[in-house]
């Protein structure tokens, strides 16, 4: 939480990932540079984890990915020390519980960000999602990018977009590709988040 912080955002991490992703972490320094707090969490246990490595399991276990992220949510809530407003940012199937949660407590959740995410696997949750969705897709992720376009014609948020990062596939890790990422997640935190200026 940096000094003067008055919202974090939450990250839900996708398949095989979890809190020590190099990725996520590098979008969540942009985000704490610009004045926000970040909290980055395992939404699976490390049994659950060395589980899944073999038999995918528990990374398409969307309700439950979504009941930890809840959880969290509640728990950010609670403590006002923390948090006036929560953002979530969802990577690969990590949207998807992103959205489900943002749809269970729309009083809670201010924004909504995904990167190179599933938000397809929301399934039914995704027209009750009402805060604002940002989709952020690698040109490259084609199958993925497809997902996005159908999935963000079902969300119910009154604002919502699809950003095509050109070249970039679906980690991102062509030069300069994160850095896009992490700007547009700032940018929009940065208007729907109240109190939370991006650091201007």
């Amino acid at each position: 939480m940096p000094e003067g912080a008055t919202g974090v955002v939450l990250f839900a991490h996708g398949s095989g990932s979890g809190r020590r992703s190099p990725r996520n972490r590098q979008v969540a320094s942009r985000l704490n540079e610009a004045g926000l707090g970040t909290l980055l969490v395992d939404l699976l246990t490390p049994s659950e984890e060395e589980s899944d490595r073999v038999s995918s399991r528990f990374r398409f276990d969307i309700a439950l990915l979504a009941r930890r992220l809840i959880a969290a949510v509640d728990w950010l809530r609670g403590a006002p020390e923390h948090a006036d407003t929560v953002g979530l940012f969802g990577a690969s199937t990590g949207a998807a519980a992103a959205l489900v949660a943002a749809a269970a407590r729309p009083n809670d959740v201010f924004a909504v960000v995904s990167r190179g995410g599933r938000p397809d696997l929301a399934g039914t949750a995704l027209p009750s999602v009402r805060a604002p969705v940002l989709l952020i897709v690698g040109g490259a992720d084609e199958f993925v990018l497809e997902l996005n376009r159908r999935a963000l014609e079902s969300i119910g948020a009154a604002e919502k977009r699809l950003v095509v990062i050109p070249g970039a596939t679906h980690l991102f890790e062509e030069p300069g590709a994160l850095e896009q990422v992490a700007t547009l997640a700032a940018d929009w935190f940065s208007q729907h988040l109240p109190g939370f200026d991006g650091g201007r």
